[in-house]
C-alpha cells in the first residue's frame, strides 16, 4: 500500500533537511511544487521559515493553498515552525493578516515586558536554541518514544495563542509559557524543528511516518 509523504515546497525554509530526515527514518518522501502532487500524496508536512504573508503569497502564487487547506482537513499532517503558524485563523507579524483559518487561535509576538528570566536578565527573541517541551496531551500517538520535557531546537520571534486549551499539544517557556505543539484529529503541528533535533526530532518524523490518526 502507497504510504507517501509529500514536503510542500513554496520556497520557504530548508525542505532538503525536512525531507532528508523523513527519508532516514522510513519515509517515502517527495518534495512536491504543485496541487495536484499534494493531493495526490497519503501524507503532507507543511514546513517552513520567514514571515506568514510571504508564506501565504507562495501558497497563492502556485496555487497550492486550497490544496493544503484540504490536506490538513483529510490526511496526517504535519506543520512545521511557520508552518505551525500558518494553520491559525489571523497573525499579528508586521501588521494583522489572515491565516489559513485551519485553528482557532492566533499568532503574536512574544511580550517584550515578559522576556527576563528569573535573574532579570533580557531573554533573547528570536528564541533560537534547545528548549525543553512538556507535553499537555502525554498519550498522543506523535509523542511516543519521547520523554516528556525532552529537548527540541526552536528558531522563532513569533508564538501560536489558541483560542483555547483543547488544541494545545505541548507547551514551552521562555519568558512565558508558550504553546509548542497543537493537535487536532488528523493534523499534527510543532513550533520547533524536528529535523534539526537529534533523536528526539527523529522520532517525532518516525511518528508520523507511522501515524494512522483514523
Amino acid at each position: 500500500m502507497s504510504n507517501r509523504t509529500a514536503v510542500i515546497d513554496y520556497g520557504m525554509g530548508n525542505l532538503r533537511s525536512v525531507a532528508k530526515a523523513l527519508e532516514h527514518v522510513g519515509g517515502d518522501v517527495a518534495t512536491v511544487t504543485e496541487p495536484q502532487q499534494v493531493r495526490a500524496a497519503d501524507r503532507v508536512v507543511f514546513p517552513g521559515v520567514g514571515a506568514i504573508q510571504d508564506c501565504l503569497a507562495a501558497l497563492d502564487q502556485q496555487g497550492l493553498r486550497e490544496a493544503v487547506v484540504a490536506a490538513a482537513r483529510t490526511k496526517p499532517f504535519l506543520g512545521i515552525c511557520l508552518g505551525m503558524q500558518a494553520l491559525m485563523e489571523t497573525s499579528l507579524e508586521y501588521g494583522e493578516h489572515d491565516a489559513l483559518g485551519l485553528l482557532p487561535g492566533q499568532v503574536v509576538p512574544f511580550p517584550a515586558e515578559a522576556m527576563v528570566d528569573n535573574a532579570g536578565h533580557r531573554l533573547k527573541v528570536p528564541h533560537m536554541g534547545w528548549n525543553r517541551v512538556h507535553f499537555m496531551e502525554s498519550e498522543h500517538p506523535m509523542w511516543a518514544g519521547i520523554k516528556d520535557g525532552s529537548h527540541f531546537y526552536f528558531v522563532h520571534s513569533y508564538i501560536v495563542e489558541p483560542a483555547g486549551p483543547d488544541i494545545i499539544a505541548a507547551a514551552t517557556v521562555h519568558g512565558i509559557q508558550f504553546t509548542s505543539a497543537v493537535a487536532s484529529e488528523n493534523l499534527f503541528a510543532v513550533q520547533f524543528h524536528p529535523e534539526k533535533s537529534s533523536d528526539r526530532g527523529l522520532q517525532v518524523l518516525a511518528n508520523f511516518v507511522a501515524w494512522d490518526p483514523a
